[in-house]
């Protein structure tokens, strides 16, 4: 397949390049950037030294790329894939956008959250979290890959919300990333200095992904739900760890949690289950497309804990796209994503 990636000099962006390089049914054709066009990609990341010689377009430049691709990944910021998706319409070309702007089935769910006015309302798109649309995503033209905060909390916590053993209302989310999450463009907070022997929380109670998992867990849930999430700041470069609680409903045992998470997993390769009792870390999904999963449940209190880990740039971010877009072409959903994680 002919892919071409829009946006290839952010993390997400590079960290798919990675990726598509191991595929052996892919052929990078053209790679974007606006800021950088005419350069290598070699000269920007010198890790892609004889791995990657091309030198970055301009996403103008639709008519080629269209011409050329089968498939177009757009690792952008939000509120600038929706020009793309609709100049690239009747064109033939599968698109799928790293980014928030088709995540969302009500853009004026996006609209309120993401303060951009939504251009491509009639976009037929569906919602790129593999181990629960896989489905939907298979016929797809327009695939908005879930968010990296978003995929370790809706994959902790989905299992407990189909089969109704949570009050919904009691969930809160309690997240910590690395700071590649915050993207490659410079910021104070982002310094070394600012980042180091430190830990903080940041938009509380107003993030970005809270709608995005509220979306799903409704669906699979089947009543509305509005939760807390509170993502903070970790002095690394990536990994997310989600950790989920929620109040259990009269007479749920433990052994009901254990069997939640087996029927809906139990054949999901990406998804690893530490069952009851267990702890994920980081540094165990580093760089692979893998989700660790345990829980806890605290009779106590009647509370359970669902602690959730994924590198964010692979399983929240281009691992995804590239198993979202390996389901859109029929191939085996693993593919290009076996990689053993990097440890240590």
């Amino acid at each position: 397949m002919k892919v071409s990636v829009i946006g290839a000099t952010g993390y997400a962006g590079v960290e798919l390049l990675r990726l598509l390089k191991n595929h052996p049914k892919v052929e990078v054709v053209h790679i974007t950037s606006e800021s950088q066009t005419g350069t290598g990609i070699e000269n920007i990341y010198t890790h892609l030294n004889n791995v990657y010689t091309k030198k970055l377009i301009s996403m103008k430049d639709i008519d080629l790329i269209a011409k050329d691709s089968e498939v177009v990944f757009i690792a952008l910021p939000h509120g600038h894939a929706m020009a793309v998706g609709k100049a690239f319409e009747g064109k033939n070309v599968k698109l799928i956008d790293l980014g928030a702007d088709y995540r969302f089935k009500d853009t004026s769910i996006y609209e309120k959250w993401y303060k951009v006015d939504h251009t491509h309302k009639d976009a037929k798109r569906v919602y790129g979290l593999a181990e629960l649309y896989r489905s939907q995503i298979k016929n797809a033209t327009i695939v908005g890959n879930a968010g990296c905060y978003t995929t370790a909390s809706i994959l902790a916590l989905a299992p407990l919300a189909k089969e109704g053993l949570v009050d919904l209302h009691t969930v809160v989310i309690d997240a910590k990333s690395g700071v590649s999450g915050a993207g490659r463009s410079a910021k104070v907070e982002n310094l070394f200095t600012e980042l180091y022997d430190n830990l903080k929380a940041y938009n509380v109670g107003g993030h970005r992904h809270t709608p995005e998992i509220e979306q799903a867990l409704s669906e699979f849930s089947g009543e509305e739900v509005v939760l807390s999430f509170t993502p903070h700041l970790i002095p690394m470069s990536r990994g997310i760890l989600s950790t989920c609680y929620a109040n259990l409903k009269p007479g749920v045992t433990t052994q009901m949690v254990n069997e939640a998470f087996e029927k809906l997993y139990k054949d999901e390769y990406f998804i690893r289950l530490l069952g009851q009792g267990g702890y994920p870390a980081t540094k165990n999904v580093r760089g692979s497309n893998f989700c660790d999963i345990g829980w806890h449940v605290d009779e106590r209190v009647g509370r359970v804990i669902v602690l959730s880990v994924i590198d964010n740039l692979v399983k929240g971010a281009a691992g995804q796209a590239v198993q979202n877009f390996n389901i859109m072409c029929g191939f085996e959903e693993k593919m290009g994503l076996e990689g053993v994680p990097l440890y240590p």
